[in-house]
């Protein structure tokens, strides 16, 4: 017997390998979750810094004009990166935010790390938060999960690629209300790839379409779903900012919701967008109004959706069956009145 067929064999050394890989790959998630947004906020600063300098350069010699464009240009150059200082999800080795210690091996093993340290750094003394282990305990659990009911299989390695890119898009969206198109939209193009030759779970489509949900009728046409998955779903919340920025005048989410609604039908199909859709809005709505009736957040200031999708969208992934089956039967019921 191969090493793949012993590891097909036994769902639970699978779940004990990905456990551990996840941790590993939680550690890496904390880097994209945190250096990303920097990444990209310089990028859009040197950008926006050229335009303005092609501008001032386009009006002509005038006194000010000039001056603007040496003072931009000397902008350029302050934001810029020093050459022999790369900075990317690689390179530099990550350190400590308070004294610039840089993080070695021994103090950088998944959450056993933070652990041995209390939480603190080894050099000054500062506070590490306890996210960075939350975060590669999640991953783990979730990986391990993953490897459990998927087996040592390539919808299996779909399905960590998507629970990964979800949680680093959640966190990403909870300290910046941002989701950015570096991950977005890869999550839904590989989505319609996957869809080329492999479906998560048939079983996804068969309990759906026998809970009375529209689904594929056989696995044949599953890119062609996924693909109207893609669109309803971009489309959808689309058609959902536009028309409560037509009624009060404001803008109630942004385009990375869209895509992200997207990227998760490209993966699932259109039938998943309506469960999606359902459970996301449920959880927002509790958590918001809880925010705003017991911790007093300002009505004004904006709740981030997209942690609520992501969310909604690794139920679906992990449960969709239950869901099919139980969840969207009793919210039919209860508009066709069987329920009270």
């Amino acid at each position: 017997m191969s090493a793949v067929e012993t590891l097909q064999a036994s769902p639970a050394t699978v779940a004990a390998l990905f456990l551990l890989f996840g941790l590993l790959v939680g550690s890496f998630l904390n880097v994209v979750i945190h250096r990303l947004p920097l990444i990209l906020k310089r990028d859009w600063r040197l950008q926006s810094l050229e335009i303005l300098g092609e501008w001032a350069q386009e009006q002509g010699a005038a006194q000010s004009l000039s001056q603007m464009r040496v003072e931009l240009e000397n902008l350029q150059a302050a934001n810029a990166p020093p050459r022999q200082q790369r900075y990317n999800l690689v390179v530099p080795r990550s350190a400590c935010t308070a004294c610039g210690h840089r993080i070695t091996a021994l103090e950088n093993i998944p959450v056993l790390s933070w652990l041995w340290l209390r939480g603190r750094c080894s050099v000054c003394r500062t506070r590490i938060g306890p996210r960075y282990p939350i975060v590669e305990t999640l991953t783990g659990l979730l990986s391990g999960y993953i490897g459990w009911r998927f087996g040592f299989t390539f919808a299996a390695a779909g399905a960590l690629v998507f629970c990964w890119a979800l949680i680093a898009l959640a966190l990403i969206d909870l300290d910046t209300m941002y989701l950015p198109d570096d991950i977005t939209l890869p999550l839904l193009w590989l989505g319609l790839l996957f869809n080329l030759c492999c479906a998560l779970s048939p079983a996804f489509y068969e309990a759906a379409r026998q809970a009375g949900w529209p689904a594929t009728d056989g696995q044949d046409k599953q890119l062609g779903y996924a693909l109207l998955g893609a669109i309803a779903g971009y489309l959808f919340l689309w058609s959902v900012y536009w028309g409560f920025k037509l009624v009060t005048g404001k803008i109630g989410m942004g385009y990375g919701d869209f895509k992200l609604l997207g990227a998760i039908g490209a993966w699932f199909g259109y039938a998943s967008l309506l469960p999606v859709i359902l459970l996301s809005s449920m959880v927002g709505a509790l958590v918001g109004g809880s925010l705003i009736a017991f911790w007093k957040h300002a009505r004004q200031i904006p709740i981030p959706f997209g942690p609520y999708l992501a969310a909604a969208g690794l139920v679906y992934l992990l449960w969709a069956h239950q869901l099919a089956a139980y969840f969207p039967v009793l919210f039919v019921a209860r508009l066709a009145g069987q329920f009270p």
